[in-house]
């Protein structure tokens, strides 16, 4: 009987600490960046899109002056009856062509916008770089309406802004 009791007692004593260790979950810790580390490394990838961004956007103003140029120079010779059959449809291509990159651009645009709108790091920023893509919508349809320098000129407008965010961005 006294071993009974005794090993009745140890039960009951040792009852609470299996009961509590069952109980416990556990978890295995995750070494992540602090928080400040994950924030900075976000606004510098933010900075690395939107430089990509001048980069893409300094290239094609680049070749859109020389394509703009001949354009209009096969449109007025067009309007004179002195050009070829070849050079109107090839300026009708790169006027597709034109167009088509502009879409793009827009499209990146407007997704480097949501970027930054869904982004916690990068919404300070944003305030700055909202409109861009609309920008990029403007020139869009200057181009679709075939005032090509006009276009041009919103996508320098564009540039502007998004070298004025990229600025901001290395401030802090």
């Amino acid at each position: 009987m006294k071993r009974i009791c005794i090993v009745a007692i140890a039960c009951l004593m040792l009852f609470p600490e299996a009961a509590l260790s069952q109980t416990r979950r556990r978890t295995t810790t995750r070494r992540s960046a602090p928080t400040g580390q994950r924030a900075a490394d976000s606004v510098s990838a933010g900075a690395a899109r939107v430089a990509e961004q001048i980069k893409t956007l300094s290239r094609f103003l680049y070749l859109l002056g020389g394509i703009s140029k001949d354009i209009a120079a096969v449109d007025e010779a067009a309007r004179r009856n002195q050009a070829s059959p070849a050079a109107v449809q090839q300026a009708d291509k790169s006027k597709a062509v034109v167009r088509t990159s502009l879409k793009n651009v827009r499209e990146g645009l407007d997704q480097l916008e949501i970027d930054f709108r869904v982004t916690p790091a990068l919404q300070p920023y944003y305030i700055k770089l909202a409109g861009v893509a609309a920008g990029a919508a403007a020139a869009e349809d200057k181009a679709a309406a075939n005032q090509l320098d006009q276009s041009g000129r919103s996508l320098l407008e564009v540039v502007n802004r998004l070298t004025d965010v990229l600025l901001e961005m290395q401030k802090r």
